[in-house]
């Protein structure tokens, strides 16, 4: 064989080994970056709890039960915020890299200020990433995964978003307790209740006890026990008033107007709802001081605020801030149910 033409097989060869070469790394490193930039768990319908840590201290505990999800093993946790939650589970997706020369910075915030996130289907971890902060223009969210085989996070934090939705993610993975805790107060079918009993303390003589016998039959009496007559269409709107009622806010029992009002405030009416069980459902109401902007913005000087209301409720163990606007249809007096003259 001629000297030239071993050359040429042996550049050749070298480069075809210089090709595989490169080929397997570019390979790897795909398959890395793959790995590192799988946020995305699609199968939300099998998780069964969600952990979530930041670094102040604080977190929670989300558990999907036979009654629904619960939060710390003690609360119903708010449908809208734990669908919004699985919703950015099961959507995110990476909109880039962090570029080399910020990539130190990024990992230097989120080790001070990010939110430690572990997702659980039938008792096994399945992903685990941290959310960091939003990038300057709002419309992507710092996040790095962890390998679960090591326990390490990856080396790369990435850019993510929701397709479709300008905004950032750091929110949805809230560790405040009382921004998941449900704030439903009543909810209830018509054919479920025995008895409204509605205490008017500023007007006691407007005070009334609903009685439901049967959803055709029905009494109506006011304070002293004495039977008025009633408008039978007006009643039933009333009972069905009754359905999905929530409070605006649930205040932390840490708070000191809570502390006010379990010790001296003075309920201006108690809403006592019996079911068929005979369980009561005890709620009270109390004024909230009126706001000097409120008055200047309305034009009249209220005592209370008009908009706004205190709650005290799951049979005195929760407070909560409610409006008028949802409120104020179940808080009548026997006149509402007066036949029309």
């Amino acid at each position: 064989m001629k000297k030239s033409s071993i050359i040429i097989i042996t550049i050749l060869i070298v480069l075809a080994g210089f090709s595989i070469y490169v080929y397997k790394t570019k390979h790897k490193t795909s398959t890395i970056d793959k790995e590192a930039s799988d946020f995305k768990y699609k199968d939300t319908a099998v998780i069964d709890k969600i952990f979530l840590a930041d670094k102040e201290g604080k977190q929670i505990l989300l558990e999907r039960t036979a009654e629904g999800w619960k939060l710390d093993g003690k609360f119903h946790v708010r449908p809208d915020v734990i669908e919004m939650l699985l919703y950015t589970i099961k959507s995110v997706e990476v909109k880039s890299p962090v570029s080399k020369n910020g990539k130190n910075a990024v990992i230097k915030i989120m080790a001070a200020k990010s939110t430690k996130v572990e997702i659980y289907s039938k008792g096994e971890k399945v992903k685990q990433y941290f959310v960091g902060h939003p990038t300057q223009d709002h419309t992507g969210t710092h996040m790095i995964l962890t390998n679960l085989e090591t326990g390490e996070n990856f080396e790369t934090p990435f850019i993510t978003h929701i397709p479709g939705f300008d905004g950032f993610l750091t929110t949805r993975y809230n560790t405040e307790e009382l921004d998941w805790r449900d704030r439903l107060l009543i909810n209830y079918r018509p054919p479920q209740i025995k008895q409204i009993k509605m205490d008017l303390h500023e007007m006691p003589d407007s005070s009334f006890v609903l009685d439901l016998f049967s959803m055709q039959r029905f009494g109506l009496k006011n304070n002293k026990g004495t039977f008025i007559p009633f408008d039978e269409s007006k009643l039933k709107q009333y009972i069905a008033y009754f359905q999905n009622v929530n409070c605006e806010v649930v205040l932390d029992k840490q708070n000191k107007l809570v502390d006010s009002l379990s010790t001296s405030a003075m309920p201006f009416a108690t809403l006592t709802i019996t079911d068929r069980n005979n369980q009561r459902n005890i709620c009270e109401f109390y004024h909230k001081q009126a706001i000097g902007s409120k008055n200047q913005e309305y034009g009249i000087n209220y005592k209370f605020d008009p908009d706004r209301l205190f709650v005290k409720y799951n049979n005195g163990k929760d407070f909560g801030v409610a409006q008028f606007y949802v409120f104020g249809k179940i808080l009548q007096t026997y006149d509402y149910f007066q036949p029309k003259k």
